[in-house]
């Protein structure tokens, strides 16, 4: 990477609008761990009353997403090629989704990011594994 430190803080800050309407706030993005957080508000539940699976991976492919900006070259960007993600327990209204991407791999033109997402209580609620595409953005 040739972006300086600061450089790259601020496009991880530079969140996109459909994070800000999740609710979705940055607390942590360096090029090996980015840490999201999204409150859990009736607009983003199902008719059960939990966090619905839509919200959860929009959370989850925009930590990725993040995180392979972090990890980008110079020039270059980024688009979700592939995810899947495994629901394990329910968040319920009033709480938050915790979401930690790391990566298992990191090349030249894919980027692997495994997404956990955790309750309050620290128990995982889901685990999302996206594939990035790494390519120069051309209008």
């Amino acid at each position: 990477m040739t972006e300086q430190p600061n450089a790259l803080q601020d496009r991880a800050a530079a969140q996109p609008e459909f994070a800000r309407h999740l609710g979705a706030r940055l607390i942590h993005a360096s090029a090996e761990r980015v840490e999201m957080e999204m409150p859990v508000t009736p607009l983003l539940a199902n008719r059960n009353g939990v966090l619905h699976g839509g919200a959860i991976m929009g959370l989850a492919d925009n930590a990725g997403g993040t995180a392979t900006f972090m990890n980008l070259p110079q020039g270059m960007t980024t688009t979700t090629l592939e995810s899947k993600t495994n629901f394990l327990r329910p968040i319920r209204i009033g709480d938050t989704a915790h979401a930690v991407a790391t990566p298992l791999h990191r090349g030249r033109t894919t980027q692997i990011w495994q997404t956990t997402i955790t309750r309050d209580d620290g128990k995982t609620a889901a685990i999302v594994t996206q594939t990035q595409l790494v390519l120069e953005w051309k209008e």
